[in-house]
């Protein structure tokens, strides 16, 4: 029995999902260098802890995690955390990613709703009461910080959900986690939930209670902040909110509504309401920078009018708000857009810098590049520099982000050519180098420039797929600014995501295609992963 008592902490913890339940946003999947690339953002924000992925999914993801626990999971880093169900072979393998971390988490879960139990897990109540702590007791031989979840907690039933929640506290986990895996509570009801869970769990003052909820009616953050006002002490989320189905509660609009109404949460913290110590332990700073990363890294746009990274998050077209905001910013901004790094168009370089200074600002900017990196990048900042008179930290990020993607070119697009007019037939001639060396020559007459080098492309690599989105972002104003193209593809039901920049968008079309391509093709050749909720496997004991 775990007789050691937890400290409570005198703030709010952020853990990070983005990299295990975010990537499961249908067409979100990532790569190793791509979760490592996100996972140093992430330590840069401030997160405290990053659940990296789920280690036994994978081969894959059993690299992505070694690697972010030995490069990002440092002593003075996050908390690295694996994913396992309450299997011995969930457990192990995330006890064997997570080796290099400084401070290593293994979150063990199973469920506990009646639901889940008959028709998922095909279990009682007993066998899960018996399974839940020696799973938890076989987590805490490997790591101290062992979490434990009751999947789909929401719908179980709370009697039985106190009884589960103390065996597994008794057996030595230090957080508990409360999943509304479904999306399905309201804010009053999840409060509730939190607040029976702190009046009936008699050893809850030995585990931190952590809270983790999905989207599904528009209330995951509403629930997470009434959940904090019950006694929640960590705040399970992602970047831009992704995640399965409506996504997860949005990292970015928790730690705002904890930054701007610290006033009125603080003291359901113990702390006077006038208290200027900040509530999270995030620079507000670098959130707008991961927004786009991530948005950029899984092909997920960001709608307009999402709150806090929106791209209309800080504008005023009404005639009535913009003299409001003229005359004192307080009038409709509760917020400034500073606060979350996001800073007016500056031009900081021009075709005549040179590489120190390039470097330089990258690092200004928060990007830390091998040495490949920055010539890859540095080359195609001199080619913009060609093109554009102006260039902005904005486009340098964007540059820098398409550059830095990691995504295995098993094709290569060596050329792209395009001939259009309002007189003539799109046609385009493409020049692809396959996995094996080959390079071949296509072409293709399509109903538009960017249809046709599709069509051209699929001719070559002559991969079944069908083109289900296709968007592009300007990245700044003005006619020679670099448009950012993302496309989602689909094949035998599963979708993969492609993004480019390019101040040329046929071009930029082309690169985003054999992105997405290139990811569907590293798929076909590694294989299925299995999904942690989903995918059940008899339990070995």
């Amino acid at each position: 029995m775990n007789t050691q008592s937890t400290p409570k902490p005198e703030r709010i913890i952020i853990f990070d999902t983005t990299l295990r339940d975010g990537e499961q946003s249908p067409g979100a999947t990532l790569n190793v260098d791509e979760k490592l690339t996100i996972a140093r953002q992430l330590a840069r924000l401030g997160v405290d802890v990053i659940e990296a992925g789920f280690p036994y999914a994978s081969p894959g993801d059993f690299e992505a995690v070694s690697r972010i626990a030995e490069q990002v999971g440092t002593p003075d880093g996050p908390i690295i955390c694996g994913l396992a169900r309450a299997t011995l072979q969930d457990i192990k393998a995330a006890a064997d990613a997570l080796r290099a971390a400084a401070k290593p988490r293994i979150h063990t879960f199973i469920a506990s709703s009646d639901i889940h139990l008959q028709y998922k897990l095909k279990k009682t109540r007993q066998e899960v009461l018996a399974i839940a702590p020696e799973m938890v007791a076989y987590a805490k031989s490997f790591v101290e910080d062992v979490e434990f979840s009751p999947e789909d907690a929401g719908r179980s039933d709370p009697e039985f959900l106190y009884e589960l929640l103390t065996v597994a506290i008794e057996a030595g986990a230090t957080t508990v986690n409360i999943p509304d895996t479904v999306g399905y509570l309201t804010p009053s009801e999840f409060g509730a939930l939190i607040k029976g869970i702190k009046e009936n769990v008699p050893n809850i003052d030995k585990a931190i209670i952590s809270v983790h909820g999905h989207n599904d009616l528009g209330m995951a953050v509403a629930n997470f902040l009434e959940a904090v006002k019950n006694g929640a002490r960590q705040l399970e989320c992602t970047i831009n909110g992704i995640g399965e189905r409506a996504g997860n509660a949005a990292l970015e609009e928790l730690v705002m509504a904890l930054h701007v109404r610290r006033s009125y949460f603080n003291p359901f913290l113990g702390r006077p309401a006038d208290s200027e110590d900040p509530l999270t332990n995030i620079d507000t700073r670098q959130i707008y920078k991961t927004s786009r990363m991530v948005s950029n890294l899984t092909g997920m746009l960001v709608q307009p009018n999402k709150a806090i990274v929106g791209a209309n998050a800080f504008a005023h077209e009404s005639g009535i708000h913009q003299d409001g905001v003229l005359k004192h910013k307080l009038t409709y901004e509760i917020m400034d857009a500073q606060s979350i790094g996001l800073t007016d168009n500056q031009i900081v370089l021009g075709k005549h810098s040179g590489r120190n200074a390039f470097r330089s600002r990258l690092r200004e900017l928060g990007f830390e590049l091998t040495e490949q990196e920055l010539n890859k990048a540095f080359l195609r900042f001199k080619e913009l520099g060609d093109k554009k008179k102006e260039i902005t930290d904005w486009d340098l990020e964007a540059i820098v982000n398409d550059e830095i993607q990691q995504t295995p070119e098993l094709f290569h697009l060596e050329h792209v050519q395009v001939s259009c007019g309002d007189h003539a037939r799109p046609t385009a001639t493409v020049i692809v180098r396959t996995p094996d060396g080959q390079e071949l020559m296509d072409a293709a007459i399509g109903t538009g420039p960017v249809d046709a080098v599709y069509k051209a492309i699929n001719r070559v690599v002559n991969i079944p797929n069908q083109l289900i989105e296709f968007s592009v972002q300007s990245v700044t104003a003005g006619i020679d600014a670099i448009g950012e193209v993302t496309i989602r593809l689909q094949h035998e039901g599963r979708i993969f995501s492609g993004h480019a920049a390019n101040t040329d968008i046929v071009v930029a079309s082309a690169h985003a295609y054999m992105n997405a391509l290139n990811r569907l093709y590293a798929v076909l050749q590694v294989g299925k992963s299995l999904h942690p909720q989903h995918d059940t496997e008899a339990v070995v004991r």
